[in-house]
């Protein structure tokens, strides 16, 4: 238990989340610059250059339509990745919060406390 107690302690430590957002915020965001290069700059590109050149294909001319269906998509993953990364962080700061709020009880006094505390009463009872 001792491992899997230090892995927690280690993984709920801030700066190991705040990196791991943002490697899975960059991959996500690196899919949306991907899709707008390849599924829509792309074939605005292409499309008159094919056309320039004379092209008469219609399969060389669709293959460079615009894909703008694949780049909502990549948009609308990038939000819902998001989403669900802001509930996750919403949660682990709630517990963070309440490991924080919460506490330690204060340790009982020392033998040598309740001693000198029981003096004192007795000096203060013969007074």
């Amino acid at each position: 238990m001792g491992l899997a107690k230090e892995f927690k302690n280690f993984i709920m430590k801030g700066n190991v989340v705040d990196l791991a957002i943002a490697v899975i915020i960059g991959g996500a965001f690196g899919a949306i610059v991907n899709s707008l290069i390849a599924d829509v700059i792309t074939p605005l590109l292409l499309n008159p250059a094919l056309d320039a050149a004379g092209v008469k294909d219609i399969a060389a001319l669709t293959w460079g339509a615009v894909k703008y269906g694949n780049f909502l998509s990549a948009i609308i993953s990038f939000l819902v990745i998001a989403f669900v990364l802001f509930m996750l962080i919403k949660g682990f700061n709630a517990t963070k919060k309440k490991e924080v709020a919460a506490p330690a009880a204060p340790a009982a006094p020392s033998a040598q406390e309740v001693l000198l505390a029981e003096i004192r009463d007795l000096l203060k009872a013969k007074k």
